[in-house]
């Protein structure tokens, strides 16, 4: 079977049941095409390694399906990560600093056991922007100084390629592998997912561990699918959900977790669908282009059956929003995470990571390091008063007074924002989101649509996207051309 870069999760596995393909032939051709594209060409740059066992793995697990069958819609498929997410194998695990460029991890992370559980081929791992964005203000989305800047296949140099998970999304775009995890703390999924014209889930905060990711926010962080389709990522979403007994948030998924969102999948979802549309500063952010975008979109909704209530307003957008929880709990964070490393490792604190950039200033502080700067005066306790109250103040304006009041007013399903835009607010309530591809300017550059929705509503909202999904098939892979 020739590769189709752009063939689905359940496509491929009926080639493979079939006997038209095997792990290894789809293993081999995605690593075919990142040789091709990667690297030379239009120099994508979004994998920052290769799993020198990828293809043993796939041979083993063509075997298994011959003996015992498949394990289900992941068996064989190869999966990339993001190089902030642990992996107990002969890859590093880096957030693309040079500070961590030697660095294994003593053990998977939840998301790495999953996959391997669910029989994925974890293919390697992907640039991102460097400490998943939380380094500093000047460095570009896609950056960082252990794997340098990834680029947009829609255009290579010219598009912003989105951040944090840079590489997730490029790689994905450009036909790298069958899909991508990626990881969000404040818009690290959707906006990469939107300028990659993806998929994107940003789950709600406990659905999936946040065991093994390299932290910036233990309030915020989660993993979530990065795919060209939202049934590829409703199949994503169902092998990394789930309760970890070494993670507390994912306690409350109780009875909510889904291990298969696909039954939730329905061409006519959104037939009496109840959305309300975000305008005021978040359209300010669009160019006219993707307002026109914008409005095609609420008349695609419309024509497919959803009632839209047009303007909705959230309550508390124009809050005193701030980064301040971040700051405190990053270097809490990330010093938990350092622990874990064996007692030779020469970096333990935050404090040593800033002094190694420094040591290497000409490769590690490219765009300096303002921002660890900052959470490094911060106690690393978790005790001052400012972030005890900033931790509350965020939460009742995102939840209680922010998206729940707007949800609860006008009895909505999902809020809708042009592009990525309204990602910020969902994040600090550690609401659920999904981006979905609405088109494309006129210059190529991709647009999309986000639904945010309360908490555990990724079944509904997935149910929404898809029904526009397939509604209007949008999306339109880019082309890759053999000179840089």
């Amino acid at each position: 079977m020739s590769p189709n870069y752009e063939a689905s999760i359940l496509e491929w596995q009926a080639a493979m049941e079939e006997g038209k393909t095997t792990s290894r032939e789809l293993t081999l051709s995605f690593l075919e095409r990142i040789a091709a594209y990667d690297k030379q060409g239009p120099y994508i740059n979004a994998i920052s390694e290769i799993n020198p066992d990828a293809l043993f793995i796939a041979e083993a697990l063509d075997r298994e399906r011959a003996v015992s069958g498949s394990r289900g819609p992941l068996h064989g498929i190869p999966v990339l990560i993001k190089d902030n997410i642990a992996t107990k194998d002969n890859m590093h695990t880096t957030a693309g600093s040079l500070a961590l460029a030697d660095s294994y991890a003593a053990a998977d992370s939840f998301v790495a056991a999953r996959l391997r559980e669910a029989g994925a081929v974890i293919l390697g791992k992907t640039n991102l922007t460097e400490w998943a964005n939380f380094m500093a203000d000047l460095m570009p989305n896609g950056y960082s100084s252990r794997g340098g800047q990834v680029r947009n296949p829609y255009g290579p140099g010219t598009f912003d390629v989105g951040g944090s998970s840079s590489g997730s999304g490029a790689g994905i775009a450009a036909g790298f592998a069958v899909a991508a995890v990626g990881t969000e703390t404040s818009g690290s999924i959707l906006h990469p997912a939107e300028k990659n014209s993806l998929v994107g889930i940003k789950p709600t905060v406990g659905l999936i561990s946040r065991r093994g990711i390299i932290p910036i926010s233990h309030s915020q962080d989660t993993a979530g699918p990065m795919t060209r389709s939202v049934t590829d990522a409703a199949i994503l979403l169902g092998a990394l959900a789930g309760v970890d007994p070494k993670d507390p948030a994912t306690e409350k998924s109780v009875g909510i977790a889904q291990r298969d969102y696909l039954p939730f999948l329905d061409a006519n979802g959104l037939q009496g669908a109840r959305i309300g549309v975000v305008r005021s500063r978040f359209l300010a952010k669009c160019s006219a282009e993707e307002v026109a975008l914008y409005e095609a979109a609420l008349s695609q909704l419309r024509e497919a059956g959803a009632t839209l209530i047009d303007p909705v307003r959230i309550p508390t957008e124009d809050a005193e929003w701030s980064s301040h929880v971040l700051m405190h709990e990053f270097k809490a964070g990330i010093q938990a995470y350092l622990k874990n490393f064996a007692p030779t490792y020469p970096l333990r604190t935050l404090k040593d990571i800033i002094a190694f950039n420094r040591e290497h200033e000409a490769r590690a502080l490219r765009y300096g390091q303002d921002i660890l700067e900052q959470s490094e005066e911060t106690s690393g306790t978790l005790t001052e008063p400012a972030y005890l109250r900033q931790r509350l103040y965020d939460l009742e304006m995102s939840q209680r007074q922010g998206i729940d009041a707007a949800v609860s007013e006008h009895a909505l399903d999902a809020l809708l924002f042009p592009g990525s835009t309204g990602y910020a607010i969902p994040a600090k309530a550690g609401y659920p989101s999904i981006t979905v591809p609405a088109g494309y300017t006129s210059e190529g550059k991709p647009f999309g649509i986000t639904l945010t929705g309360l908490a555990f509503t990724e079944s509904v909202l997935l149910r929404l996207a898809y029904a526009y999904e397939q509604a209007t098939l949008l999306r339109v892979p880019p082309v890759l051309s053999d000179k840089a």
